[in-house]
């Protein structure tokens, strides 16, 4: 799909909260955003979408093409995506399915929109079928700082305590090989364990060290933290780069020793921070 259209689709469906004319109307469309596997930049694409178990659903078709699409390498390296739905936007983890889920899923799609099933049949690829999972957060009013803090660390606990259950899993013996859905799960929350580092050493940390001068000792161990947590995750991302069937034990050693950190580490920054932060509203006002 050439790019000039693609863009023209994009304009109009965010101009008209998801309405689209052309070959797109009345049709499933929304708007996925990933970032480049090596540019790091964001690349927005429409996509058609079903949602099937109340999962939204998207194929990686490119019509018959003899490699993937490009949004699909991108969301392998970056699993974390942006949706847009209607006038709705949500981040979402991008888990390509495998084996008889991803046989369900195709067959659920192509019932739905029978040209994906004419796709399959003229290409000898197998067109990766990518569900849009919504992680579930609890309802939480953000009106300051230590409100976000704990938004943020919430997140964090919840992605990181499904990816020790599925690590469990493996080690018992309950899944074969690593398994996309841990990986992409795993990534996701590397990505956001990142980021969030990079916000607190570059904003919030030296804010907080000019107008609360007594909080550096706390401050300088917190940093100390980032960088034990840091170094700890990226040697997890290295072995999901090259993880092989017999090593589910080596991973789930790394993700425990991941979480002894971390847990620490927020339990620590909660009670050394939050009573500070509550009074710094967010959104920051102008």
């Amino acid at each position: 799909m050439p790019m000039s259209f693609n863009q023209s689709v994009i304009d109009e469906f965010r101009a008209n909260g998801g309405k689209v004319g052309g070959p797109f109307e009345g049709g499933d469309l929304l708007l996925l955003t990933t970032t480049g596997a090596r540019s790091g930049r964001a690349h927005t694409v429409p996509l058609g979408y079903v949602r099937e178990e109340g999962e939204l659903v998207v194929v990686a078709s490119a019509g018959v093409a003899p490699d993937h699409p490009q949004w699909y390498r991108n969301l392998l390296a970056h699993p974390v995506v942006r949706v847009e739905l209607g006038a709705e936007a949500f981040d979402a983890i991008a888990v390509p399915a495998e084996g008889a889920r991803r046989e369900q899923l195709f067959a659920a799609v192509a019932r739905v929109a029978p040209g994906y099933g004419d796709y399959q049949a003229r290409t000898e690829r197998e067109l990766p079928v990518v569900v849009l999972e919504r992680p579930e957060m609890p309802v939480r009013e953000v009106r300051s700082l230590a409100d976000k803090l704990l938004e943020v660390h919430t997140w964090l606990r919840a992605q990181l305590r499904y990816v020790r259950e599925e690590a469990q899993r493996h080690v018992a013996g309950q899944r074969a090989g690593l398994g996309l859905q841990l990986r992409q799960h795993c990534l996701a929350f590397c990505e956001g364990l990142t980021h969030h580092h990079r916000g607190e050493d570059a904003a919030i940390f030296p804010a907080l060290a000019h107008s609360h001068p007594e909080l550096a000792d706390a401050l300088d161990a917190l940093s100390e933290q980032h960088r034990t947590i840091g170094r700890i995750k990226d040697e997890l991302v290295a072995l999901l780069a090259g993880i092989e069937v017999e090593e589910p034990e080596r991973l789930r050693a790394e993700v425990d020793r991941l979480a002894v950190e971390l847990e620490a580490h927020l339990a620590y920054e909660e009670a050394e921070l939050l009573p500070m932060l509550a009074g710094i509203p967010f959104p920051p006002m102008r």
